[in-house]
């Protein structure tokens, strides 16, 4: 019934053919792939005609052995095969199904009924069958691929070789002709790879004469028989030579000619060698220093392929030093100064212009004649130096002071052999102190250094620590002294000035701006601190002082800047004598932003530490005071420390000296009645100290209690408020013990821990509310006087604007605004300064390097 359907029987008969497609691949695959393989062989005709052959014959024979194997194995699909195959892909085996009778029931109405009623739903489910293809897949039996390398081999021998293998070699274009047929030659002048030009082809340039770079590698090919053609050159310099190897391969050296014997025409080639120069370096200018601690040199070098590393050395000139004073002994050997000079990280390195700087402020050559010695390096190896001698720029110190400490560094670092001079004259600085030194930290720092110079000769490493003493002593003095910041500023102002009316260059009327503005900025400040201390109502009193922001300093330079941009020198000569004006008497106001009613409970245990760092300021003050009173006492030379010893140097509350006591009385001490630790034995002094000792005590509690109310509770910042309270807290214990005891030194020491403290407290609580505090307040308490982008006191080291209660970093653009150029040179120069100084750490000096490459 089924094959008399047509699309059954058309389902059938191609399911069918499916079959005997699958039966034929697998049973005769093997013997195919031998056929094929014996067709790529004959085709190809690589092999001999008795290996071809052979081959052949072989693959034939084992192509009948395969073919014999595979009819023994074939069996040829039957209909009934096909119908199973097809009726195992139909739901529930339709034809099966029709072929089926009803075994039981057959007399019963109902169930044939229910049998003729099923045969229709499975002849209906015919409609649907389609052939089922044959499965061709022999990957288990070959798992090799064996029968698709044949095919592909055949491929290849079909359509690459020749079907009746002509055996004419079709003719060969270029040098591969000149081979087939008779002796050839290539050659390549390859110049040095650093000089950046392409390779040449020999063949291919008339003889006669060429230009090359000294370096230039020559590369010659002989094809043919060996002796055939032979090289003749005279441009390497080589002794023993081989004329007729096949590859020649020599380095121009010299001027010469290179000659190819035997090839047709002879040809002849005059190379003449280009010498690469050494590159030439040398300062540009006059060394400067840049307020803080930057010594900058202008310096030019150029190379004919370009500069690829350069170096300063910086050596003492002792021969052109001032020998007086401490510098009349021979100085001792230094090592002199090797630093690396940043090259341009992006442009043509052949003619090019730099600034060197170099953090050289605490160096011992600062400020002394040296011998500048530069050093430019090409890519052929080759070096060009030139030599300078100059006073190598250092950090100016005006307060009297300061500079005299400076001065006794300077002798000691220049010989050992001055130790004992240094140490005289220390004492006489620190003689009668009182009302002289504005730090009482630096007093303490270079009585120490006596004590050390006073233990007897000295080690590189001690005077290496005692020169870093007398640096900090002097430094902290320096920065804390009003006059010399007005006096920088003033020296800043009068270059500017003296630029302006000499019509300097836009770069340098740039850097001088920059540097002014640095020495504004620190002079601003310590205005601002000074003012600070000496309270309000002072302020108010000082009815002649000129009340100036931040902003309108800043604003004041930025119109000095566009003046000079338009050629309007005598308005910006103008502009900046009564900026000059301004400066000599004004009161800096520090903005309290513009917002109305009571301050909050942060900003209230804020102004609480203020205070509480003032009345420690002037604890510690008033210590200092007691301790220069007892150093000036007569007799305080032959104290008896406590440990019972006379004169040893080192003890609490004496300046270090053993029998060279002030006024001659140095032996007077326990006969003046005074006691061990330094009170007298009626409480002369000791009223005093126990006075301290409860002023520290009442201080030290009511930072306990604002310690326990401190906000921000549960916040990292906020927990590192209260842990760096806690430490000052357990610094002003100490001081207090130590004030108790009468040790005024070791009070200072523990009053400026809690000092410091405080000040790690007030910038962690800062954080803490800046964290806490809304968008709207935090905007209106930046003070940034009508919206100006001032440059001044809340600006960042990038020029952005800063977070506010000790908020690092802000949202505000590195990249905009108009000075985003001058900001950028600044952060470059920055990155090439520190990538030039080899003390640095590897890591560090690897970073910087990929940056400069970057950008």
């Amino acid at each position: 019934m089924t094959d008399r359907q047509p699309p059954i029987a058309r389902a059938i008969a191609l399911t069918r053919i499916g079959l005997w497609a699958e039966r034929i691949t697998q049973a005769f695959w093997p013997a195919w792939t031998a056929v094929l393989a014996a067709v790529a062989v004959w085709a190809s005709g690589l092999a001999g005609p008795l290996w071809e052959f052979s081959l052949i014959g072989a693959l034939a024979i084992l192509a009948l052995v395969l073919v014999v194997i595979g009819m023994r194995g074939f069996r040829a699909p039957t209909q009934a095969e096909a119908r199973a195959r097809l009726d195992e892909t139909l739901p529930g085996r339709p034809l099966a199904t029709l072929d089926d009778d009803l075994a039981i029931g057959s007399g019963d109405a109902g169930s044939s009924a229910v049998w003729a009623a099923h045969r229709r739903r499975m002849a209906a489910r015919l409609s649907g069958a389609k052939a089922v293809p044959g499965d061709l897949r022999v990957a288990r039996r070959d798992p090799y691929a064996l029968r698709y390398m044949a095919v592909l081999l055949a491929a290849i021998g079909l359509l690459f070789g020749t079907l009746w293998r002509v055996p004419e070699v079709p003719a060969l274009p270029g040098i591969g002709g000149q081979v087939a047929t008779g002796p050839a030659w290539e050659g390549w002048l390859e110049p040095p790879r650093y000089t950046g030009l392409p390779t040449l082809y020999l063949n291919e340039i008339e003889p006669g004469t060429v230009d090359v770079p000294e370096g230039t590698r020559v590369v010659l090919r002989l094809y043919g028989e060996t002796g055939a053609l032979s090289v003749t050159e005279t441009v390497s310099g080589r002794n023993a030579t081989t004329p007729g190897e096949p590859l020649q391969d020599f380095t121009v050296v010299q001027s010469g000619t290179v000659a190819i014997d035997g090839a047709q025409g002879a040809p002849v080639w005059t190379l003449t060698a280009s010498p690469d120069t050494a590159p030439t370096v040398a300062p540009d200018g006059d060394a400067a220093f840049e307020f803080p601690d930057q010594v900058t040199l202008p310096w030019r070098a150029a190379d004919d392929y370009g500069v690829t590393a350069a170096e300063i050395t910086i050596a003492l000139d002792a021969d052109g030093t001032d020998r007086r004073y401490g510098l009349e002994v021979e100085p001792e050997p230094r090592q002199p100064l090797v630093l690396d000079m940043a090259l341009p990280i992006a442009g043509d390195r052949s003619d090019f212009t730099e600034v060197f700087r170099a953090d050289l402020t605490q160096n011992p050559l600062a400020g002394m004649p040296v011998i500048v010695m530069l050093s430019a390096t090409d890519a052929a190896g080759q070096d060009g130096t030139a030599e300078a001698r100059m006073i190598l720029p250092g950090r100016a110190f005006y307060d009297p002071i300061a500079s005299a400490l400076i001065e006794q560094r300077r002798d000691l670092n220049w010989s050992r052999a001055n130790r004992v001079r240094v140490a005289r004259l220390l004492r006489a600085i620190t003689w009668k102190a009182d009302g002289t030194w504005n730090a009482p930290t630096a007093y303490l720092i270079t009585r120490m250094a006596i004590r050390r110079l006073d233990q007897g000769p000295l080690t590189l490493e001690q005077r290496d620590e005692i020169a870093e003493m007398l640096w900090q002593a002097a430094t902290r003095i320096e920065d804390g002294s009003l006059d010399s910041a007005l006096e920088r500023l003033r020296e800043a102002q009068e270059r500017l000035a003296q630029a302006i009316r000499q019509g300097a260059s836009p770069e340098e009327i740039e850097r001088l701006m920059a540097e002014m503005r640095r020495a504004m900025d620190d002079y601003t400040r310590q205005l601002a601190q000074q003012q600070g201390q000496q309270g309000q109502q002072q302020q108010q009193a000082q009815g002649d002082t000129q009340e100036i922001t931040p902003d309108m300093l800043d604003e004041m330079m930025r119109r000095i800047e566009e003046l000079m941009q338009q050629g309007r020198t005598a308005e910006a000569q103008e502009l900046l004598r009564q900026l000059q004006d301004m400066m000599e008497n004004m009161q800096v106001t520090q903005g309290q932003g513009s917002g109305q009613g009571q301050p909050g409970e942060g900003e209230q245990a804020m102004d609480q530490l203020r205070d509480q760092l003032r009345e420690q300021q002037d604890l510690s003050d008033e210590a200092f005071r007691q301790l220069q009173e007892q150093f000036g006492r007569p007799g305080e030379q032959g104290q008896q420390g406590q440990d019972g010893q006379q004169g040893q140097p080192g003890q609490q509350g004496q300046p270090g000296e053993s029998q060279q006591g002030q006024d001659g009385q140095g032996q007077q001490g326990n006969q003046q009645g005074q006691r061990p630790d330094g009170r007298g034995e009626n409480g002369e002094g000791s009223n005093d100290a126990q006075s301290l000792a409860r002023r520290q005590e009442t201080l030290r509690q009511g930072l306990e209690t604002l310690r326990r109310n401190l906000p921000g509770a549960g916040s990292e910042a906020g927990d590192a408020a209260r842990e760096a309270l806690g430490r000052a807290e357990g610094a002003m214990q100490d001081a207090e013990r130590d004030l108790a005891d009468g040790n005024l030194g070791g009070a200072l020491d523990d009053q400026a821990r809690a000092m410091d403290a405080l000040r790690d407290g007030m910038q962690e609580l800062g954080r803490a509310l800046a964290g806490d505090r809304p968008q709207g307040i935090e905007n209106q308490q930046r003070g940034e006087a009508g919206g100006r982008d001032g440059r001044g006191l809340n600006r960042d080291p990038l020029g952005r604007q800063s977070g506010q209660g000790g908020q690092l970093g802000s949202q505000e653009s590195l990249g905009k605004g108009p000075d985003a150029a001058r900001r950028a040179r600044d952060l470059m120069d920055e990155i090439r300064r520190r990538s030039g100084q080899r003390d640095r750490p590897k890591v560090e000096l690897d970073y910087l390097k990929r940056l400069l490459e970057r950008f």
